[in-house]
C-alpha cells in the first residue's frame, strides 16, 4: 500500500519533492497545495493542484503533508496549523528558533494525534546527525560546521522579504584558512564571522532605496548580523545568467583526542557537494515522510527531529534487507 503524500507549497523545494516521490516506490503524490491561484501553477495532469485553504478537506486522503514553505514567515505558522490535520514534515532551518518551533508543532501534533518532524534537511538534518554521532564517539573534542560555497535557500528567501527587493540569491562562503586549521587538528576557537562570509546578489525594485536595503540585510538578526556580508546590486538579466542555479554543500568536522595523555588525535569529517540544494533537501524530506507515517502507525504522536528517529525508519527496505545489504 502506498503512502499518500501532499506537498504544501510549490516552489523550488516543492518541485524537488515531486521529483523525489517519483523514485519512491512505496509513496505516491496525492495533491499539491498552494497559496497561489491553483490555475497559475504549472499543469499536473496526474495530480490535482488545490488551494491551501482547502487542505482540511483532504484529511482522509493524505497520510503525510510535506511542508515546502520558507522558514522566515511560512513554516512557523503553517507547520503547527497543518500538524493538527496531518502528519507533517518540514525543513525549518532557523537554528536559534528551533526549540520554540518544536514546542509549537509538538502541541499541535499531539492535539491531532499526528507526528510532526521538523528541521529536516541536511543542516539542520543530516549534519545534525553527524555532529551527534561524532560527539558521542569523540567526547573529548570540538565540533566545526562549514557551509558552502553555495546558495542558501533560507537566506535568499529572507532577503526577498526585505522592502524594495524584487529577487535575490545569497551565497554562504567558508573561509578557507579556518577550514584548513580544523582539518590540520589545530582546534581553533572560531566565531561565526571567522568561519564564513555571506555574499548577496540583489535585484532591487525600481526606485528602491538601495542603502536602506543593504542596511536591512546586513543587520538582520539570525541571518546576517553576525557575519561579514557583501551586497551586490545586479540586474534581473545578470542574476538569471550568473546565479540561476542552486548549488550548495558543506562540511561537519569533529577534532578530538583519545589515550591516557590525549596523545592520539582524530578528525572525523562528513561532507556534501550538491548540484541542487532543493532537490537533495527534498530527498531527505521524503525519507522522513516515510518515517512519520510509520511512527504514527505505531501509535506515536507529537513533534520529532532527526535526532529522535532510528535510520531504519527512513528506508523503503525491510529490516532484514537492511541487515543483509547495508549493515
Amino acid at each position: 500500500m502506498s503512502i499518500n503524500v501532499g506537498i504544501m507549497g510549490y516552489g523550488n523545494l516543492g518541485s524537488g519533492v515531486e521529483l523525489a516521490l517519483r523514485t519512491a516506490e512505496d509513496m505516491r503524490l496525492a495533491a499539491i497545495f498552494t497559496r497561489r491561484n491553483p490555475a497559475n501553477v504549472p499543469p499536473h495532469g496526474y495530480v490535482p493542484v488545490v488551494g491551501a485553504n482547502d487542505a482540511a478537506k483532504w484529511q482522509d486522503s493524505i497520510d503525510v503533508m510535506i511542508m515546502c514553505g520558507g522558514s522566515y514567515n511560512d513554516l512557523p505558522e503553517q507547520t503547527p496549523r497543518m500538524a493538527e490535520l496531518f502528519n507533517v514534515v518540514d525543513s525549518f532551518d532557523t537554528h536559534a528558533k528551533i526549540p520554540e518551533h518544536f514546542a509549537a508543532v509538538d502541541k499541535a501534533a499531539k492535539s491531532g494525534g499526528h507526528i510532526g518532524i521538523i528541521s529536516v534537511g541536511w543542516d539542520p538534518g543530516l549534519f545534525s546527525l553527524a555532529r551527534t554521532y561524532f560527539g558521542a564517539v569523540l567526547p573529548d573534542g570540538a565540533d566545526y560546521t562549514f557551509w558552502g560555497r553555495g546558495v542558501s535557500q533560507g537566506h535568499s528567501d529572507a532577503i526577498r522579504r526585505v522592502k524594495g527587493v524584487k529577487d535575490a540569491k545569497q551565497y554562504t562562503v567558508p573561509i578557507e584558512s579556518a577550514l584548513s586549521a580544523v582539518r590540520n587538528g589545530e582546534n581553533p576557537t572560531l566565531t561565526a564571522r571567522q568561519k564564513h562570509l555571506r555574499e548577496c546578489f540583489v535585484v532591487a525594485e525600481e526606485g528602491a532605496d538601495k542603502a536602506a536595503i543593504e542596511h536591512d540585510i546586513k543587520t538582520m538578526p539570525n541571518y546576517f548580523a553576525d557575519y561579514d556580508t557583501t551586497v551586490h546590486f545586479v540586474s534581473r538579466e545578470e542574476l538569471d545568467k550568473n546565479h540561476g542555479g542552486l548549488p550548495h554543500g558543506g562540511f561537519v568536522l569533529r577534532s578530538g583526542a583519545t589515550g591516557a595523555e590525549h596523545e592520539h588525535k582524530h578528525v572525523a569529517e562528513f561532507s556534501l557537494k550538491l548540484d541542487s540544494n532543493p532537490e537533495f533537501t527534498a530527498g531527505v524530506l521524503v525519507a522522513y515522510a516515510r518515517a512519520a507515517y510509520r511512527l504514527q502507525k505505531e501509535g506515536q504522536s507529537g513533534a520529532k527531529t532527526v535526532l529522535d528517529i532510528a535510520p531504519a525508519y527512513l528506508a523503503a527496505q525491510t529490516g532484514e534487507e537492511l541487515r543483509r545489504t547495508l549493515l
